[in-house]
């Protein structure tokens, strides 16, 4: 079955469309973007109103949508008012997608009230909603949202771990305390390469000595990623250059985009060698 294109549709039919198939469903998603774009306070009212049904699908919807409505003319006082209603239904909102949803939602929002609305749910037991409480809370930089961050990225959920870690390490680049340099030190002894890579990364950016051996022990591998190359790169230590220069005579050409970042690191170490 055909169906029209999305900005042709109209916006009780483009809510409609939102829920249709699973949360990911693709079609649902190209309706919640072009009510992102469509904005106006009919769309608002809808998504406002959607916060209180009786269905948890339609309140899922009603945060996704409000998450980034407006995004390219939103007003602070706009962004106020989304973020009303937004903490307002999360004050009551049980079910897990839900508030995932909404906690993701608030993220994208930008406004302070709710690193605080989010705080508790850090420890909820379903680790979906504190994955949304990492997405929630990574624009944030004040010390009681880094916090919860640092607390996140020892979750027992990998998934929470790699995203908080990620928040904190390059995302946050510009904070340097000696709690979250600990907490990135912490996920070096990881098994699962994203997490530790990230935290590699973090480091470097920061300059901490404590990354070169780790980080050495990486290289010396057979399996480099592209978050080892740009750590070593931004840790700009010239004794890595000889090990990334053999990963990139091992390399088969066929990763273009990881072959590019190695092709730079060897570069920026080289104009510091000489």
């Amino acid at each position: 079955m055909d169906f029209p294109p999305e900005a042709d549709l109209s916006t009780d039919e483009l809510f409609a469309r939102t829920l249709q198939g699973d949360e990911e469903d693709e079609g649902a998603w190209r309706a919640i973007w072009q009510l992102h774009h469509r904005g106006g306070e009919a769309v608002f009212q809808r998504a406002a109103a959607w916060l209180q049904s009786s269905s948890p699908k339609e309140r899922g919807r009603g945060a996704n949508v409000l998450s980034q409505l407006e995004f390219r003319s939103r007003t602070p006082e706009r962004a106020a008012r989304f973020t009303d209603v937004l903490l307002l239904a999360l004050a009551k909102e049980q079910d897990v997608a839900v508030l995932e949803a909404m906690a993701a939602a608030l993220g994208h929002l930008g406004d302070p009230r709710s690193v605080s609305a989010l705080l508790p749910l850090k420890d909820h037991p379903d680790a979906h909603v504190r994955f949304g409480v990492v997405m929630g809370l990574s624009r944030y930089r004040d010390a009681q949202a880094l916090q919860a961050l640092i607390h996140l990225s020892r979750d027992p959920d990998e998934l929470v771990r790699e995203w908080a870690t990620f928040t904190l390490g390059s995302q946050a680049w510009e904070v340097d305390t000696p709690e979250l340099r600990e907490a990135l030190v912490d996920r070096l002894s990881e098994s699962h390469p994203k997490i530790r890579g990230e935290a590699l990364l973090g480091l470097a950016l920061r300059k901490d000595a404590r990354v070169l051996e780790p980080l050495r022990r990486v290289l010396e591998g057979p399996e480099v990623s592209t978050l080892d190359v740009e750590a070593a790169q931004a840790l700009e230590d010239v004794s890595l250059l000889p090990l990334l220069q053999r990963h990139r005579e091992a390399c088969d050409g066929e990763d273009h985009e990881f072959l590019a970042v190695l092709f730079e690191a060897i570069h920026a170490l080289e104009s510091l060698s000489r």
